[in-house]
């Protein structure tokens, strides 16, 4: 066993005490069963374990085990007498049993003492001592047993010899204990309520998601992969944290039922038939245990389901109901069963033969307790703080509206873990979300019109969602921003729990870090310049030491902002600036504005050399590069530890030395591994892929660290490719990626125009036919990769193909691309660098610059880490704002829009400031309110709001901003010419001209133009024949109106109309 597992000594005594307690009926309410005669009878009772089995199996002595010492063992007797405690085992496993013995203080209902015995070679012997201390236990002939127990192995058997010889009764007490073990602490409920929550997470994020994309994808998956891809699932970080993997696992294999065949029991065997969902029902039902403790969860999704389907299933839910209703402290379990049978006898008849005739079961360590059920002949009463699986289904029902005879057939199945309250109806543990809005997925033909379409909200797949809004964009407006309303309130109450919370607060922004130059005064160089209060720079500690007052201070390169060189005659001078509050920069914005800094320092110096004495220029001019050096040495530093900011190193890939491996060949790399492409092989081994240069480059994506895998085909793409979005980056490159692409070009990305083409060209029909093949063959090998993958044994995740007739266009980079939805993401993967964004990571969208006068609008999406940057898709095309807005509404997404560009980076910083605050003003209504504020005011009414609206937006300002975004682009090297374009633009801005001139006659105009070209020469002249422009001077005060440039004659005057000179 583990060397550091650790038994808690008071809580193993305190249930020592409660079975005591029970065996001496010390509670007066023992009423409560009827069983507990039986261990009233017991003169001693006797725990064993065997041998470890092959197959995980419950069994009560198991249970007790966790129970009491919070951990399994094998090869161990614990025997309860009346006033001791025998425990018998190896001499590790008593070492850790002997920790009771510490915490051990005799009070009431505690054992005198406890005997521990270590096992040695002859296990013989200490058993007729066992023996012996049990006879002299009460009257000593009466042994409570587990009879149902398995006892294995050669301990077992020596064990039950030794009791043969002897004249022992024995009698079942697993009832007794049973429900000892059914009535749960506030530790046993905490940990149960853990693994509903990976219960829930694994269906609503896992297997609920696989089935609505097979189903959407129309593909054939067997059950049986189903249920090994859930389990598989188990070490995914998405659904179960990494400390909690290692106590994590499932209380019986998945069940995935559909096509005809059902069996509502919870030891059904998953068959290997493929999943069918041609108008029929899945039944899904698993569960999870945590730390031994187990959870159970059971749900049906409906495919395009009829109305007595829907019906059916709504009362099912209703029957549940009852069950949760009368379920409660006190309340016999046989009634709760007779009060859901009278409703299903007076509301549904037909259906009293074809429910379940097991409601539930109290549940904990042991998955089932089948002593304690909801059946009909059970009387055993619930008490506050049990916990069931509350199950309840109908089967064997018919479907008239089934197109084939396996969706003639269908059955109804929903289950639950609860926990009995006192006075009220229980508490429901497992969260996933099971009315007919969120488990009927809707699949509309082509055909469907206006009128067949079922209101009834439902899980529509994204191809679904796609010939909806495309075929019919008109959705009603009014119903659509309703239920808006109604997502962004729980979006609003979901985000405030859960950030608002002490153990899941925003973490705020890292502090930059302070550089200390020296820790003491010792480590000062001892260098002359120093003493001779020159400047020195300290390369080793990245130090530049200034005489300030004659005294040598210190200042580290990273608070030197930059530095200018200057020469004035007799004199240079070295100009110092460095980082203050108040400064550009996010270095300036972290610094501690509470302090005094210095803002710069200018040090002058004598450039003159007297009597071969060096110039004191000469220590400024050797300060000044060895600053620009030593800053250029320490910024790609800081810049190479960022790029190593979040690399997790990751485990060995294990290879396969199979020579049948699924592999891809002549494959290209994004990001690329040098200046020019470099195809290579990707090979899929163990536990990861492997991806090998021509030359020898080799680059490993293990499948744990695949977050999201995507396949595009080559359907009106140019090329085709496999993508990883990754949970952790890797290093490749000398840069970290969280995104890599494998893909291969399917045809020409660029084509002559020039050359001359015919139509009936054989050469180009032949090109043609030769691409078609191409593009067939590369799908088929790409598909064959991705199947043979996926086929693996406990592979964890499935590759998700974009929809391409939910694409819209957009700007998420540089330039404009076809944007995809996926399953679970929002992509485009053709260009590089690539756009992912995870649809469930994103709180909210936000539609920006959504105006009637505008032709596009823009997209933000606002994570739920509200410390992550938002993302935006800039110049959508206002056509497709409808079809988004039916899709995100089609997947509850919230959305709100709004007339103007907004400073996402200011409004998330003030939120994450306040957070309490943000959410006591409403939240995120604030965005709804603005378009609100917009609906009105586009309707042209007379109050103020609308005004204000009006006078805010100006479709110049917009166009003039995005030309100043534009010129963000161009860099530093447009900053150096600004001077000299300040007066050509100006120039050329005046000779639009004003209404005055636009009314002059030609000869008017000539006769500027010359008097201009005179001022023009004669200003030439004054200067030396150069043409020095002025700087600094406004363009109101230039003397000529006009440009200098001469115009002809004949050419036509200028107009107002002209644009500006870029």
């Amino acid at each position: 066993m583990p060397s550091d597992v650790v038994i808690d000594g008071a809580r193993c005594l305190e249930r020592i005490r409660r079975l005591y307690s029970i065996w001496r009926n010390d509670d007066k309410d023992d009423a409560a069963t009827s069983d507990n005669d039986a261990l009233h009878s017991a003169d001693a009772i006797v725990i064993i374990r065997g041998q470890k089995e092959d197959d995980f199996t419950y069994s009560k002595s198991a249970a007790m085990q966790t129970w009491l010492f919070g951990y399994e063992m094998h090869d161990v007797l614990v025997v309860f007498c009346q006033d001791s405690v025998i425990i018998f085992a190896g001499s590790k496993k008593i070492n850790y049993l002997k920790q009771i013995e510490s915490e051990h203080n005799n009070k009431e209902n505690a054992p005198r003492n406890f005997n521990f015995i270590t096992r040695k070679d002859n296990d013989e012997k200490n058993f007729d001592e066992i023996i012996e201390q049990i006879k002299q236990s009460h009257q000593g002939k009466t042994l409570g047993v587990f009879s149902k127990d398995k006892m294995e192995g050669p301990f077992c058997e020596q064990w039950e010899n030794c009791l043969n010889r002897h004249s022992f009764t024995t009698v079942d007490i697993s009832s007794s204990i049973g429900y000892l073990l059914a009535v749960k602490d506030n530790e046993e409920l905490g940990l149960i309520r853990k693994a509903c929550e990976i219960t829930g997470k694994l269906y609503s994020k896992h297997l609920k998601d696989q089935i609505i994309n097979i189903v959407d994808s129309e593909r054939k998956v067997k059950h049986s992969k189903l249920s090994e891809g859930l389990e598989s699932a188990l070490n995914d970080e998405k659904y179960v944290s990494s400390n909690d993997a290692n106590y994590v696992e499932m209380c019986y294999p998945a069940i995935v039922q559909s096509g005809g065949n059902y069996n509502l029991k919870f030891s059904a065997t998953v068959d290997k038939n493929p999943l069918h969902y041609g108008g029929s029902s899945i039944v899904c039902a698993f569960g999870i245990r945590y730390k031994s403790y187990c959870s159970n969860l059971v749900r049906t999704l409906l495919v395009n389901p009829s109305e007595t389907m829907k019906k059916t299933y709504s009362f099912l839910l209703e029957c549940e109901e009852v069950i949760l209703r009368e379920l409660k402290d006190d309340v016999p379990l046989c009634d709760v069963y007779k009060m859901v049978r009278e409703k299903v006898e007076n509301e549904q008849p037909e259906l009293v033969n074809k429910m379940t005739n097991n409601l539930g079961t109290a549940l904990g360590i042991e998955f089932r307790e089948s002593t304690i059920a909801i059946t009909s002949k059970c009387t055993a009463r619930a008490k506050k703080g049990m916990t069931f699986q509350v199950s309840i289904g109908f089967s064997g029902l018919d479907n008239s509206d089934g197109k084939d005879d396996q969706s003639k057939t269908y059955a109804l199945f929903v289950g639950d873990t609860v926990v009995v309250n006192e006075n009220e109806s229980c508490s429901i543990l497992t969260s996933s979300k099971k009315d007919i809005s969120h488990i009927a997925i809707i699949l509309k033909d082509d055909g469907t019109q206006d009128d067949d379409i079922d209101e009834t909200p439902a899980i529509a797949p994204r191809r679904a969602a796609a010939e909806k809004n495309r075929s019919d964009p008109s959705v009603p407006e009014e119903s659509r921003q309703e239920y808006q309303k109604t997502l962004l309130r729980r979006l609003n109450e979901r985000a405030e729990v859960r950030l608002t919370s002490s153990g899941d607060k925003v973490s705020s922004e890292k502090a930059r870090k302070i550089n200390n130059s020296y820790k003491s005064e010792g480590q000062l160089p001892q260098d002359p310049d120093i003493h001779d209060l020159k400047l020195f720079m300290d390369k080793r500690y990245e130090t530049l030491i200034l005489p300030i007052n004659g005294t040598p201070t210190p200042f580290h390169i990273s608070t030197i902002k930059n530095v200018s060189l200057a020469i004035e005659g007799e004199y240079i001078y070295l100009r110092v600036n460095f980082f203050h509050p108040g400064g550009i920069g996010k270095q300036a914005d972290t610094i501690d504005k509470e302090n005094v800094y210095i803002k710069e320092l200018t040090f002058r110096a004598s450039n003159e050399k007297k009597d071969d004495v060096v110039p004191a220029a000469n220590n400024l001019s050797h300060i000044h590069k060895l600053i620009l050096e030593i800053q250029k040495k320490y910024k790609d530093q800081e810049l190479e530890r960022k790029q190593m900011e979040g690399v997790v190193k990751q485990d060995a890939l294990a290879l396969n030395p199979s020579k049948i491996n699924p592999k891809l060949k002549d494959l290209y790399i994004r990001p690329s591994l040098a200046n020019k492409k470099i195809n290579g092989t990707l090979e899929a081994h163990t536990n990861g892929f492997r991806y090998t240069s021509v030359r020898g480059d080799k680059i490993d994506i293990l499948y744990s660290n695949v977050a999201h895998a995507f396949y595009q085909p080559c359907d009106n793409e140019m090329i085709i490719l496999i993508h990883f979005h990754l949970k952790h980056a890797i290093v490749f490159g000398k840069r970290k990626q969280t995104d890599v692409q494998f893909y291969t070009e399917v045809g020409e990305l660029t084509t002559d125009l020039g050359k001359h083409r015919n139509m009936h060209d054989k050469d180009d029909v032949l090109a043609e036919q030769a691409e078609r093949d191409l593009r067939n063959k590369l799908k088929g090998a790409f598909q064959s990769f991705i199947d043979k993958v996926t086929q693996q044994k406990n592979f964890p995740f499935e590759f998700e193909t974009p929809f391409r007739p939910l694409g819209f266009h957009g700007t998420p980079h540089r330039s404009m691309v076809l944007i995809l939805p996926t399953t679970s993401c929002v992509v485009q993967l053709t260009e590089w660098p690539p756009f992912v964004v995870v649809l469930d990571e994103v709180e909210l969208i936000h539609f920006e610059r959504v105006h009637f006068q505008l032709k596009n609008f823009d997209m933000v999406f606002i994570m739920k880490d509200y410390t992550k940057k938002t993302q935006a898709i800039q110049a959508i095309p206002m056509a497709e704002l409808d079809p988004i807005k039916n899709w995100l509404n089609s997947c509850d997404i919230c959305y709100t829009e709004g007339p103007q560009s907004l400073n996402w980076a200011k409004i998330m910083k003030t939120i994450t400031d306040d957070l309490s605050g943000f959410f006591a003003q409403g939240g995120w209504t604030f965005l709804e309110s603005d378009s609100d504020k917009e609906g009105e005011g586009g309707g042209g009414g007379g109050d103020d709001d609308s005004d204000i609206e009006e006078d805010d937006y100006d479709p110049d300002e917009e166009e003039s901003g995005e030309e100043g975004s534009e010129s963000d682009y161009s860099g530093e090297e447009e900053e150096d010419e600004d001077f000299g374009a300040d007066s050509s633009d100006s120039e050329v801005s005046e000779n639009l001209g004003t209404d005055e001139e636009s009314g002059k006659s030609w000869s008017e105009l000539e006769e500027e133009a010359r008097k201009a070209d005179a001022e023009k020469l004669e200003y030439d002249s004054d200067n030396g024949g150069r043409n020095k422009k002025k700087v600094g001077i406004p363009s109101s005060k230039k003397h000529s109106p006009v440009t200098s440039k001469k115009r002809p004659a004949h050419s036509p005057p200028p107009t107002n109309g002209k644009k500006k000179k870029r």
